[in-house]
């Protein structure tokens, strides 16, 4: 069995870098009044940057529940949640939208907007950063394109590409704008082992290159070596080991 994770919290310490992601006593609630229900039950979590963390857990879980509170894609509610040094609980939607944008995401059914090439795809990431809009958008897509292997697949249409390709679009999608934290959910869950191994490593890759934190929530027990941490979620809760 996993023994011997690190903790959820780092200790107190003036000279390290405060946390990309801090949680503390993070409650969330699906519902209102009498169908209310907890989901989330007092969640404390630090997450460096540059570290690539795994979460695991049980189907049903709180995982991506909690991935996507972290994301900005579902408004906190209960307790602490700081990213990137801004609190984001209780915030508003125009400063949720401004977080969202220095963020990578990468889930497990790609989201690929079927009607536009690979290329249009990932330069879709760009058009949100008036930052980048600059530069060469069709440059910088791609390179990254070229980065992830699919050098020659730039003009092809999502239906003409095999699953792992399409999940290669879409780590090229979540990485071009440099984002500060990539959030992946299941990314190998549709993917054969070798396919699957070779999509982790390369979002290991670029994203150590970039310099950028990972949260990766998966079942697949095939891939947890690429973690510098792991934490398990078990019923609401974050657990600092598996049993």
């Amino acid at each position: 069995m996993l023994q011997n994770y690190l903790p959820l919290i780092s200790e107190s310490n003036p000279a390290v870098e405060e946390p990309v992601i801090s949680v503390r006593n993070l409650n969330h609630y699906f519902g209102k009044g009498g169908i209310r229900k907890q989901v989330l039950f007092n969640i404390n979590l630090d997450i460096n940057r540059g570290d690539i963390v795994i979460m695991t857990g049980p189907s049903g879980s709180g995982k991506t529940t909690l991935l996507t509170l972290l994301g900005g894609l579902r408004a906190a509610q209960e307790g602490s949640l700081k990213i990137l040094g801004q609190e984001i609980c209780g915030t508003s939607e125009q400063r949720l939208t401004v977080l969202r944008r220095q963020i990578g995401y990468i889930f497990q059914a790609h989201n690929l907007m079927t009607f536009l090439t690979a290329k249009d795809n990932v330069r879709m990431s760009l058009e949100l950063h008036d930052n980048q809009l600059s530069q060469d958008a069709d440059d910088k897509a791609i390179t990254m394109l070229e980065a992830v292997g699919l050098g020659d697949r730039i003009n092809y249409y999502p239906d003409k590409l095999s699953g792992g390709q399409k999940q290669r679009v879409a780590i090229a999608r979540a990485l071009v704008s440099n984002p500060q934290i990539v959030l992946a959910d299941e990314p190998t869950a549709a993917l054969d082992k070798k396919t699957g191994r070779d999509v982790v490593e390369l979002i290991q890759k670029l994203a150590k290159e970039q310099g950028c934190t990972i949260l990766l929530v998966t079942h697949d027990n095939r891939i947890l070596d690429i973690a510098d941490r792991i934490i398990y979620m078990e019923d609401g809760q974050l657990k600092t080991a598996i049993e």
